[in-house]
């Protein structure tokens, strides 16, 4: 590999893979966002985009944190005719691309891979229940006596 910025052409496809699945969760998300009822959707929606954003901030703290000590302990080395120039401390900047990949990455297959649950319906009390098919009411039970609610433990 010659000439400037190969570094930077390497995570070029891994980055592009990351933004194509982040943008065909967001039609997901976007199509599943139809079909649900709002309200307490709508706050899940806002405390999984806060989740994400914390931990991605904190996923790239790290990975700035991490890259450094590896770099200035000489683990690493990176060719300087093969970077871009800049750097974030010891290590140069296409080095965050997989750790922004990862942040992209992480919560769009999170919603791609997620099952949407079917609609919560309200049930009815346990004594309001009708008997399923071929088993008698709670109450019925020969081995069960029916008890009040002063008896119930």
């Amino acid at each position: 590999m010659t000439g400037s910025g190969t570094y930077a052409l390497l995570a070029v496809p891994f980055l592009g893979v990351a933004v194509l699945v982040a943008v065909l969760a967001g039609v997901v998300a976007a199509g599943r966002r139809r079909t649900e009822p709002a309200g307490a959707a709508a706050h899940g929606r806002r405390t999984a985009v806060r989740t994400g954003v914390v931990a991605g901030i904190v996923l790239l703290a790290m990975t700035c944190v991490f890259n450094n000590v590896i770099v200035g302990l000489g683990i690493v080395a990176y060719d300087p005719a093969l970077v871009l120039g800049a750097r974030v401390g010891l290590f140069p900047v296409e080095d965050l691309a997989y750790a922004i990949g990862a942040v992209l990455l992480l919560p769009s297959c999170w919603v791609l891979l997620d099952r949407p649950r079917p609609a919560r319906v309200d049930r009815p009390a346990r004594s309001d229940r009708p008997a399923r098919a071929g088993r008698p009411a709670r109450s019925d039970r020969p081995d069960q006596p029916s008890r009040t609610p002063e008896e119930t433990p």
